[in-house]
């Protein structure tokens, strides 16, 4: 694995590692006081200040100032990467096709210049909150059952706030209190004391559905005593479906939520 760690390198000498790192899809790291100038669909100038930027293997580049997790600048992987030096600075060129977008770095000073492949083959999972699984039923009503139909949610009672009101397959109305963690019976207490008000005010009767990834030790017969039904909801299922359901859907969610 061929690896460069260049301290308050030459100009030259960062050009050339860059360079070669660029043809050898390694990731890319430098260090230095730079300017950065963006021409695209707006403009903007950063004035010179110490930096990190960044090149990853796909082709995209970031921009850090010393604070905050943001990148003040930055293109998507794709990018065509160019690098050159010229009166006495580094520039270092991103170039997005479509839409038309350049990002300059112009380094006058480095500090550090390291290129590395890095390995990485390792599977990312990340776990819905209890926001995200509401989202998901809205999105996926069938995950709770077939023929379910979402009618409102953060529905305003007298206790509080249903997560999820609809009609069943037969047209029965429908309360969900959803759990991140396994529910208990606090969870159940909740949901009756919705289940309640919303018969009060409907004067129908209502399925009360506990939506959670389990159910915690000894709630079993309490759920059965109360007429509550439970149904598995893996946080991680939510998770995908809320990935697969792309931004463009995720947006005009949020609009509604």
């Amino acid at each position: 694995m061929t690896r460069h760690l260049l301290e308050n390198p030459s100009l030259e000498e960062a050009r050339k590692v860059v360079k070669e790192a660029l043809e050898h899809r390694q990731v890319v790291l430098v260090i230095g006081r730079c300017s950065v100038d963006y021409k695209g669909r707006a403009s903007s100038s950063l004035e010179l200040g110490e930096r990190i930027l960044i090149i990853k293997k796909d082709g995209s580049l970031l921009i850090h100032r010393a604070s905050g997790w943001k990148p003040v600048n930055w293109q998507p992987p794709g990018c065509q990467i160019e690098i050159s030096t010229e009166s006495n600075q580094l520039r270092i060129r991103a170039v997005r096709q479509s839409p038309p977008e350049t990002i300059v770095a112009t380094f006058d000073q480095l500090i550090l210049v390291t290129a590395m492949t890095l390995m990485d083959s390792g599977q990312f999972s990340l776990d819905a909150s209890e926001a995200d699984m509401q989202r998901a039923i809205i999105l996926l009503p069938e995950i709770v059952e077939g023929g379910f139909r979402v009618v409102e949610h953060e529905r305003r009672i007298e206790p509080g706030f249903v997560d999820v009101y609809g009609i069943d397959s037969q047209g029965r109305l429908v309360v969900i209190e959803i759990k991140r963690k396994p529910a208990g019976k606090e969870a159940i207490f909740q949901l009756l004391k919705y289940v309640k008000a919303t018969m009060e005010s409907s004067g129908k009767p209502i399925r009360a559905i506990l939506a959670a990834p389990s159910i915690a030790r000894g709630t079993q017969r309490l759920l059965e005593t109360a007429g509550v039904e439970f149904r598995r909801l893996n946080p991680k299922e939510c998770a995908r479906i809320l990935e697969e359901a792309g931004k463009e859907q995720i947006g005009r969610l949020n609009g509604w939520i």
